[in-house]
């Protein structure tokens, strides 16, 4: 493993914690030698994670939509920002410049691009590790959703392993690294590259 992808919110939250918990994972995948790989965001958690990896000497890459440029800030300090035409160029990308996907607590975008790659780790698009960091328990009510549907049979129980919950960014980050896929599904084609 040597990128991790992370989803997270482009405003702060209403908890310092999560601010708190975004610097602590900046921090702790320039210790472990691993890329960032995020949405291109200055602001927000985004931002905060982002400038963590700068401060502390690692590579940040970016990938924002042409739409989005001004809305998220792009951030100007990154080690590469890809500038591609759409949302679906961006989680294309990102999936494709990263070995494994954490989510820190977001809104509706960090939530589709969660699912988003979850549903392709359940079609066999990938099988790439999935974490989820539940800072003071933010994805609870998510998790709950997601057992839900799992009991009324509409997840199949062994899909709701696709994702490493974990408390604290040691325990999510060590999670991923010790992943092995369980699912013997057949394999899509690797995404398109994006131009």
């Amino acid at each position: 493993m040597k990128s991790v992808c992370v989803f997270a919110g482009s405003s702060l939250g209403k908890q310092l914690i999560y601010q708190e918990e975004a610097l602590k994972l900046g921090q702790a995948l320039v210790a472990r030698g691993l890329a960032l790989v995020y949405g291109g965001g200055r602001v927000g958690l985004m931002g905060v994670l982002a400038d963590a990896v700068l401060a502390a000497g690692g590579e940040a890459i970016g990938v924002i939509p042409q739409g989005l440029l001004l809305r998220e800030e792009a951030h100007q300090h990154l080690t590469k920002l890809y500038t591609v035409k759409s949302m679906h160029e961006r989680k294309a990308l990102m999936s494709n410049l990263a070995d494994a996907f954490i989510a820190l607590p977001g809104g509706f975008g960090t939530l589709d691009e969660l699912f988003e790659i979850i549903t392709w780790a359940q079609l066999g698009i990938h099988q790439k590790p999935i974490g989820l960091l539940n800072v003071a328990g933010y994805f609870m009510p998510l998790l709950t959703l997601v057992q839900h549907a799992s009991d009324e049979g509409f997840i199949s129980p062994v899909y709701t392993n696709l994702l490493q919950v974990r408390e604290t960014v040691g325990d999510v980050l060590d999670a991923l690294t010790s992943f092995v896929p369980a699912l013997h599904v057949a394999n899509w084609p690797e995404l398109p590259p994006n131009e």
